[in-house]
Formats: structure tokens, C-alpha cells, sequence
């Protein structure tokens, strides 16, 4: 009788395990887990402050890993479509990087500027509705370009890399508008002042509407509070469909050129933050995502970089960092920006110093769970940029720069030339050619320029070929469509079909995040060579001219092939098939006898 006893109870036992493993709400890898808890009712005008005096943190356990999370104060759950400012949901949002049952555990604690405190003892707890629980992680469903399909983005190697897959990625995109989510369809967006000054884009009292880009919205895209938002979302779709994978956009420029972005209730009270906004930006962060767009978040702007603690990292610098952390740093391809032109120069003495701009680095890694690329933005031009870099080159908490440059001719060198500073001082860097100059012009529209032919040459081809890791481009500030006020990224619909080209070009063909630039391999100046030696080259050569390739150095036999700027496509066939190494190599000839540029491939042949 006991035995009959024992097998009912261990089959019961075992049905109600498998049943709680059945019944754990399932949620996907890499897909953002959102959880609220109902807490304390209250307000972002609060006498206590829900920012500074409440802290939410979540721990997360796997079997193979664990992360601590910190929430936020969500008003009533829903304020992206009701723009509440009070409430009693807090929430959290954690996006799971392994299969399997996780479990969480949340805490919510009060006292004197608690969020700023690391002690997980400090504070008095707080009670809150379903504080434990469980879910099953189950494979992605998405597809490419989702991100969510491929794992969280980091750096390696210098270049971008998703961590699970390991598979490399490069970067396309907008640098402009800077001020992207000064949109009017966003609560509590305004300009604070229009500017006329010398140096900077001119505006007037009106914010974005993105309406030239409302018919690229789509069914089934995002949309809140009666269809606000369809500008916006449009105008990313376009982006999406021109092969683009990322954009630039300050999240705060009080103080700067636009005065028109700001995370805060109100721009001159550091401690309080506008709720419903930031749940209006997190949706279309979200749509980005979901189209394979980086997040190139700009923390600062130079006229702002001490506008918080003096530019320490001091209480109110902390809780502007760790609150964009909380709502958005569970995104999968989020990278920092330090700041616009960080440190600094004749036109902005006042700035950050080396010592502030290590400690917001280090706060910033410290406080990050996800290890997102950390950049930063430099000035145009010597000695201000070289100032700033020699002082950081090869601090390890720092990925790379946003570079800046104000002659195009020169921008290869110059990623070059940092590329192998940081390579000699240990730690080498990621590089991005983010703003190209002058600062007044930047990228003109197709009606101007209707084949970009600098930029194509020295910026876009020039770059990638010396190693930067990505490019975006700049609109100025003197153009009719500038940095601030454009509306229509299909001025320059031309420009991105160029850069896709480019881009599909190192992503069909190039195993470029073990190849080096070595220009001088090829008998002209106005030439660019990427090699990994003895086994592929790709030469950039400016016309319809014979050119020649020095491959005294290695041997083999390498396949001659043929690649089109201005058209993409296919490889083609040139007038040589095969070159041998051992001795300097005539290129031959491109398939079309014109006088524009012209990219060869050389990969050693395959043994049959």
C-alpha cells in the first residue's frame, strides 16, 4: 500500500511540475520583457520625488547568469497615449539574452535621493503588487533586419558585432537632423529660442512635423493618441527602405543650437522628467528596432557638456544618465554618444575637462548591464580635436570616436591615423565617420549634387577603405535644409542609394574586420587599398585609367573582379581575369570605358 501511495504521489508531483513549467508566461529572446508593479500612488510633481527619492531595481536569475535592472516611474502604465503624470505603476523593461526559465525579483525602495545610492540596503521598502515571478525565454521569431533576430550589438575587433550570432555589422545613416525628436506630435516638445548665430543652423518657432513623410507611414505601424506619430515613423520607414541602418539624434540640446530636446517636465527643473514624452519616444525607438536601426543616442551637446554639475558627474548628471539607461538601455543596438564636440575649442572654452569626461565614461560603463558601444564625438579639426584624444587614447572604458572632420579630403587620414594610435596605445578603437564638413554645407541635396562625387570619393569609399566602421551624414548649418530643419531625408535619396552600395560591398565581400588599409600599395595618391594580406584586396581607383598594385610581398595567384560605385550590382568582369603575386601587377582595366571611379577586387583563387 505505501508503494501505491508513493508512485500516485510522485506522479501527482511530477504532473505539477510539469504543469508550472507549462503555465510560466513565455516571452521570446531578445524581445524587450516589460513588467509593471502597482505601488505608490503618485505624481512628477510629487513633493517626493518619484525620480530622485524612489528606487526600482529587478534582479534577473538564469541558471548561466543573473543581471540587476533598474526601473522607473511609469505614471498610470499608459501615458504615451493618455499623457498622465501620475500614478502608481513602476515598471521595468529587460530584454533576456539566454533560453530557458528566468526568475525576478523586484524591490522597491524610498529615501533622500535613493536613485543616486548604490547600497541595495539603503532606503525604506516599499510594497508592490507581484514582486516575484517567472517566464520561459523561447527562441526569437524575427527576422532580419529586426534586431531582434540577431542578439544585442557591442564592439569587437573595432568594428560593430552582435554578440550571440558574432556575425560583423556596418553602419549607414542620418547625422541630421540632430534634433530629430524635436517632433510636435511628442508632449511637451517646443522651442525654447530661435537662433541667428554665426556657426549654427538658423530656426524659427517651428519644431518637426516630418509631413513630406506621413504617406511612407504604414498599416500597422505605430501610432499614439489618435494617429500622432505618422511623420515621424514615415520618415524612418523611407530610411529602412533605402538600406539605412542607423541615425544620430541628441537627446538633450538645452543650451545648444536647437533648444528644442530635453527629457525633462520642463527645461529648467533637472530632476523631474516628462513621462508620457519618454513613453512616446520608446515607441518609436521601438518601431527602429523592429527595422534595423541603431539608436545613436548624443548625451550632450558642447554648449551644454557643463551644463549639469558644472560637467562632473555629479547628482544631476547621475540621474539624467541612469534614467535614460533604465527606459531604453534594454535596446539591442543602442550606442552612446559622450557628446557633441566634447571638450574644448576657440568657439566653446567652456567644457569638459579630461578628468569629468573619464568619470561620466566610467559612470556610464558602470552603471550599463548590457555593455553598449560608448563613443565619443570630436571637434572638426587640430589642435582642438588631437587636444582632447591624446589625453583618452587607450582608456579602456572607451570603444571609439564619433569622428568629425572638416575636409573631406583629408577624413581617411584621419581615421587612419586614430585607428592606429589607439591600436599603439592597446586599445583599439572603433571609428565612425559621423560628420563630415565644412560645417556650413555638410551633404548638399541631389539638386545640387546629384552624385555627391566628394563625399562618394574621399568620405564614403575613403573612409571605409582606411577602417572606419560605419558613416553618417551631415547636413550643415547653412544649407536650406539643414542640421535642424529638415523635413524630407529624400533631398538626398541619392546619397543613400550611394552608401547602400558602399555598404552591401563590405557586407557581400569583405572579410573587413581583419583587413588594414595600406594605401600605398597602389601607384596613385588619389587611391585607397584595404588588404588582408595575400588573401583579398579591395582598391578604390578614382577613374578610366590603368592603374597598378604592388603584391611583391605575397604569393598565389588572386581573381581580378570589378565593383560599381555609382550603380552596385553584381561583380564584374574587367580586361584581366587573374593576377600573380611576387612582383608589382598591372589592375587592367574596368568593364566600361568611363571616366568615373571604380572599385577591384582581388581574392586569391581557390585550389580546385
Amino acid at each position: 500500500m505505501f508503494t501505491y501511495y508513493l508512485i500516485v504521489a510522485l506522479f501527482f508531483g511530477a504532473c505539477a511540475e510539469e504543469q508550472k513549467e507549462i503555465s510560466l508566461p513565455e516571452h521570446h529572446q531578445w524581445h524587450t520583457v516589460t513588467l509593471d508593479f502597482e505601488g505608490p500612488e503618485t505624481s512628477e510633481k510629487a513633493a517626493e520625488n518619484p525620480f530622485l527619492n524612489y528606487r526600482l531595481q529587478v534582479e534577473f536569475k538564469h541558471a548561466d547568469t543573473n543581471y540587476t535592472i533598474q526601473g522607473f516611474y511609469a505614471a498610470d502604465g499608459n501615458a504615451a497615449e493618455t499623457s498622465a503624470d501620475s500614478g502608481n505603476i513602476w515598471r521595468v523593461r529587460f530584454t533576456p539574452d539566454r533560453l530557458g526559465e528566468w526568475s525576478y525579483h523586484a524591490v522597491l525602495q524610498q529615501g533622500d535621493s535613493i536613485a543616486l545610492k548604490e547600497d541595495s540596503e539603503t532606503g525604506n521598502t516599499i510594497d508592490i503588487t507581484d514582486a516575484d515571478g517567472a517566464f520561459l525565454v523561447v527562441p526569437s521569431d524575427k527576422q532580419a533586419p529586426d534586431f531582434r533576430s540577431k542578439g544585442r550589438l557591442r564592439v569587437s575587433n573595432g568594428y560593430f558585432r552582435f554578440g550571440d550570432t558574432g556575425d560583423y555589422w556596418i553602419k549607414g545613416g542620418a547625422d541630421s537632423p540632430e534634433n530629430l525628436l524635436a517632433y510636435e506630435d511628442f508632449d511637451g516638445t517646443y522651442r525654447m529660442q530661435t537662433s541667428n548665430s554665426e556657426g549654427e543652423a538658423s530656426t524659427n518657432d517651428t519644431i518637426h512635423s516630418y509631413t513630406p513623410h506621413l504617406n511612407d507611414w504604414q498599416e500597422g505601424d505605430p501610432t499614439w493618441q489618435n494617429g500622432k506619430g505618422k511623420g515621424l515613423i514615415g520618415a524612418l520607414n523611407y530610411l529602412a527602405s533605402k538600406g539605412m541602418n542607423a541615425v544620430y539624434f541628441l537627446a538633450m540640446n538645452i543650451e545648444g543650437d536647437g533648444k528644442d530636446v530635453w527629457p525633462y517636465a520642463a527645461p529648467d527643473n533637472f530632476t523631474r522628467f516628462d513621462v508620457s514624452k519618454l513613453e512616446q519616444w520608446e515607441m518609436v525607438f521601438q518601431h527602429m528596432q523592429s527595422k534595423g536601426m541603431l539608436l545613436h543616442m548624443v548625451l550632450q551637446e558642447t554648449e551644454n557638456e557643463t551644463m549639469l554639475d558644472e560637467g562632473d558627474t555629479g547628482p544631476l548628471r547621475q540621474l539624467y544618465l541612469r534614467e535614460l539607461m533604465a527606459r531604453f538601455g534594454h535596446h539591442l543596438a543602442l550606442q552612446f554618444n559622450l557628446g557633441e564636440e566634447n571638450g574644448p575649442a576657440d568657439f566653446t572654452p567652456i567644457a569638459q575637462n579630461d578628468v569629468q569626461r573619464k568619470a561620466m565614461i566610467r559612470f556610464l560603463t558602470k552603471i550599463d548591464p548590457y555593455d553598449h558601444p560608448l563613443l565619443l564625438h570630436t571637434h572638426s579639426h587640430e589642435p582642438a580635436r588631437t587636444d582632447v584624444l591624446d589625453s583618452i587614447v587607450g582608456f579602456k572604458d572607451l570603444d571609439g570616436l564619433s569622428l568629425q572632420v572638416d575636409k573631406r579630403e583629408g577624413a581617411a587620414a584621419v581615421v587612419e591615423t586614430w585607428k592606429e594610435k589607439s591600436r599603439e596605445a592597446g586599445h583599439g578603437w572603433l571609428i565612425s565617420m559621423d560628420e563630415i564638413g565644412m560645417w556650413h554645407t555638410g551633404a548638399v541635396p541631389d539638386a545640387i549634387d546629384p552624385e555627391h562625387d566628394s563625399l562618394r570619393r574621399y568620405v564614403l569609399w575613403g573612409t571605409l577603405l582606411s577602417g572606419a566602421a560605419g558613416v553618417e551624414w551631415y547636413y550643415g548649418a547653412r544649407n536650406r535644409y539643414n542640421d535642424l530643419n529638415t523635413e524630407d531625408w529624400r533631398t538626398t535619396d541619392r546619397l543613400w542609394e550611394l552608401t547602400h552600395y558602399a555598404m552591401r560591398f563590405f557586407e557581400d565581400h569583405l572579410p573587413y574586420w581583419e583587413m588594414q588599409p595600406e594605401h600605398t600599395l597602389v601607384n596613385s595618391k588619389e587611391a585607397y587599398c584595404f588588404r588582408k594580406a595575400g588573401e583579398v584586396y579591395a582598391v578604390y581607383l578614382p577613374d578610366y585609367e590603368e592603374y597598378s598594385i604592388d603584391l611583391s610581398s605575397v604569393e598565389g595567384t588572386f581573381t581580378v573582379q570589378w565593383f560599381d560605385p555609382l550603380n552596385g550590382g553584381d561583380l564584374q568582369q574587367g580586361s584581366l581575369t587573374t593576377l600573380t603575386g611576387g612582383s608589382v601587377q598591372n589592375l587592367g582595366l574596368p568593364p566600361k570605358a568611363d571616366k568615373k571611379d571604380w572599385v577591384v577586387l582581388l581574392r586569391v583563387a581557390k585550389e580546385k
